[in-house]
């Protein structure tokens, strides 16, 4: 049974919709910082806010309090991981300048 209505579950898919498209389209922006297993973790995080669409109006509020922190934890951890990816690639770029010279 898929029952369509508009609540906080399609406010959390697109959320994570639109974080998980930034981690895939990331790799175009910066190919220096994305990984090979960006692709996966996109599709799996793609594939998991279709169904918080989907069947998230089964959550009662306790359940969705909770998926509000898994995702904010999760986008918060992307985010901190993707910057000292971009970090990394900066020391690792300035070394080989220095070596260079």
């Amino acid at each position: 049974m898929i029952n369509f209505s508009f609540g906080p579950n399609i406010f959390l898919g697109i959320i994570v919709g639109f974080g998980v498209l930034i981690l895939y389209f990331l790799r175009n922006v910066k190919p220096e910082v994305a990984r090979d297993e960006d692709i996966f973790f996109a599709t799996i995080g793609l594939l998991y806010s279709c169904i918080l669409i989907i069947h998230g109006w089964r959550l009662d509020p306790i359940l969705l309090f909770s998926q509000v922190l898994i995702i904010t934890t999760v986008l918060v951890a992307g985010w901190e991981n993707i910057r000292l990816r971009g970090l990394i690639a900066n020391i690792s770029k300035l070394n080989r300048k220095e070596k260079n010279n």
